[in-house]
């Protein structure tokens, strides 16, 4: 939960005040311990679950149009929008 939404020290008190009032939470020594842990760690935390949501490819570059069709077998096919999209994806930092 702390780290889902990367509490700052403010949030981060209330949230394990709550923890610790709480039937069957965590006790005070705990807190402390989950306090100074996320004041030390909370940007490589953060930073690692940015990384570990993000899709390993990215997209280099995309092309669209929309093309009209003038000529078919059917009367009722002719100018009926197609859409013609290329995207391009690659590794990222690649």
């Amino acid at each position: 939960s702390i780290a889902s939404a990367d509490m700052d020290l403010n949030q981060l008190e209330a949230f394990l005040t709550a923890q610790t009032k709480k039937q069957g939470g965590i006790t005070s020594d705990q807190a402390a311990v989950i306090a100074k842990f996320w004041k030390n760690h909370r940007t490589h935390i953060h930073e690692s679950l940015i990384n570990q949501s993000r899709w390993d490819n990215v997209l280099k570059n995309m092309n669209w149009r929309v093309d009209l069709m003038s000529q078919l077998r059917h009367m009722d096919q002719i100018n009926t929008p197609v859409a013609i999209v290329e995207m391009e994806l690659g590794k990222n930092g690649q």
